[in-house]
């Protein structure tokens, strides 16, 4: 019965959306990308509403439901009939009657399983499509015949661009590159890597000072575009996910003719979302590095790479908490232990946390990580029993895994203020405490 109703709503808010979206023609931004989108996501808004009027999709409504509830302004209403029935109705009122409407809208756009992109495409015709990474092995691909099935199911949404549209690649992914092959679209591309258009380079970590301790406060980098180079500071952003969002949010303020000044100024107050390589102050004078959002190789690889640039108190260690990676099917047992591998390289403690995670111990010890320093537990709860009397000053915590193996209630446990929860963490809504 949930699921028959689940379709009619669904059907109806659909139904509303593309009847909005004809009524007041706003220009669209469209999100895809196996890591990052998120953050991408936020840093485009900001760029953007330097100058416009824009909504972008809340937290990461990415969905069959959230794209339409996102056009339509409305948030999402899980279990509550009144919450839909309200929803139905401000659609209503938006098709019918007069109001202000956004001339932008930045969608996030996801796919867990065939034909998912493929009907947001049918329908959702952007004016910019920005693509982030894919990597060797994406999230999501359980579902998909192949990594290449997956990439091309996404590729959906950039032959939906209008013809005057714009294309804005990573350049230093070569599978996002090739998703601009053939395609008629104006193309920005940005990166790391000799030949982007927008490119990074000097990439740091800067610190600040409080209470006597010296903490990282930040990310900095250097954008080069057509001969003139501009320096760019995020605070409490780290690792090449978040520049590779701020770089995004440069491409689109250069094709919208906005103030490199401007842009750069906004993205100063830009702040990576809860739960994306987010630092919280810990237990006992520790640090939390808070990726507990979800998990996929790519994105592990990122977390890795910024733990290893951030120094820490003499004395202190890197621990590393790392939940199951979900959804990769036939590649899951060998991503555990080849990212297992790599965690011995940069950490001094491995906390695995769940069935899968044995990979990631298993590939830290065979890459010499002794085995008094690797942890394991079945889930979330025992870890944090763990962690609450392991965790000593000086130390900092990666916390990372998928959705499902809830790791943010590890972070929880480890928050010197966890009155603080519902702003700096994920998942904090009653639906997914009742989970």
């Amino acid at each position: 019965m949930k699921s028959f109703l689940k379709k009619i709503i669904v059907k109806i808010i659909e139904l509303e959306a593309k009847a909005v979206l004809k009524k007041y023609n706003p220009k669209i931004v469209a999100i895809i990308g196996s890591v990052g989108k998120t953050g991408t996501k936020d840093a485009v808004y900001t760029v953007l509403s330097k100058k416009f009027f824009v909504r972008k999709s809340e937290k990461s409504f990415n969905s069959d439901i959230g794209i339409p509830l996102t056009i339509l302004g409305c948030p999402n209403g899980w279990y509550s009939i009144s919450t839909w029935a309200k929803n139905i109705f401000e659609g209503l009122k938006l098709i019918f009657l007069t109001n202000h409407y956004p001339k932008w809208l930045v969608l996030e756009v996801g796919a867990d399983r065939p034909g998912d992109i493929e009907k947001v495409a049918s329908w959702v015709h952007p004016d910019v499509v920005v693509v982030t990474r894919f990597g060797d092995v994406p999230v999501h691909v359980e579902f998909f015949d192949s990594p290449e099935a997956l990439i091309e199911e996404k590729k959906h949404l950039v032959k939906a661009l209008k013809k005057d549209g714009l294309l804005i690649l990573n350049y230093d992914d070569p599978r996002v590159m090739e998703m601009g092959k053939g395609i008629s679209a104006k193309i920005i591309t940005y990166g790391f890597g000799d030949g982007a258009k927008i490119q990074a380079s000097n990439e740091k970590i800067f610190y600040k000072t409080k209470k006597g301790r010296h903490i990282p406060d930040g990310v900095s980098f250097k954008v080069n575009y057509v001969g003139s180079t501009v320096p760019v500071r995020i605070k409490g952003s780290f690792g090449k996910h978040q520049i590779y969002g701020a770089l995004a949010g440069l491409s689109m303020g250069v094709a919208e003719d906005i103030n490199m000044i401007t842009v750069v100024e906004a993205l100063g107050g830009y702040e990576s979302p809860p739960g994306r390589l987010k630092l919280i102050e810990g237990i006992n004078n520790s640090l939390i590095l808070d990726d507990s959002y979800n998990s996929s190789p790519i994105a592990l690889e990122g977390a890795l790479e910024a733990l290893s640039m951030i120094d820490i108190k003499e004395g202190g260690r890197k621990i590393v908490c790392l939940g199951d990676m979900l959804e990769l099917g036939q590649f899951s047992s060998d991503e555990h232990k080849r990212l297992g591998g790599l965690v011995a390289s940069v950490a001094n403690e491995l906390v695995a946390v769940g069935v899968r995670a044995k990979g990631f111990a298993d590939g830290a010890h065979k890459n010499k990580m002794h085995k008094k320093h690797i942890h394991e537990y079945n889930d979330s709860s025992s870890a944090s029993e763990f962690l609450k009397s392991f965790v000593a000053e000086g130390d900092l915590v990666l916390v990372k895994g998928s959705q499902s193996m809830r790791m943010e209630k590890i972070v929880e446990i480890l928050m010197a203020e966890p009155e603080n929860k519902g702003e700096l963490l994920v998942r904090q809504e009653d639906v997914w405490k009742n989970i």
